[in-house]
């Protein structure tokens, strides 16, 4: 437990070195720009409308006949690039795409395209 006060504590730490209000910009930033890359690939997310979009991850839904779950695999071995599964009725349907943490947006968006298209998904 006191190395997870001390992951807290550095983390509170990196919140604050940042700034609240760039930390929450920064994540709708890498929102749109995820939504915006989901539409390029010719996909469509499964939140249709803007304003109940999340800045936390975007759930991506994938064309019939393809398996959210085996894109995800394949990806995931070929680019080592893990996605979210699709929850309840969207099990197998769909993919969520995090917005959150310390990573290259381009690099993440480029893998996940990749990925797609291996898997002739997008």
């Amino acid at each position: 437990a006191t190395n997870l006060l001390f992951g807290l504590k550095e983390a509170l730490q990196m919140l604050l070195d940042e700034g609240l209000q760039n930390v929450f910009a920064r994540h709708a930033r890498h929102a749109e720009a995820t939504r915006r890359a989901v539409q390029a690939w010719g996909l469509e997310t499964v939140c249709q409308h803007r304003l109940e979009h999340s800045n936390a991850l975007t759930g991506v839904l994938i064309p019939a006949g393809h398996d959210a779950d085996r894109l995800r695999a394949v990806i995931l071995e070929r680019f080592d690039l893990s996605l979210g599964t699709g929850l309840g009725k969207l099990k197998g349907k769909a993919f969520r795409i995090g917005h959150l943490g310390d990573f290259n947006a381009a690099s993440r968006w480029g893998l996940a395209s990749r990925g797609c298209r291996t898997h002739g998904a997008a």
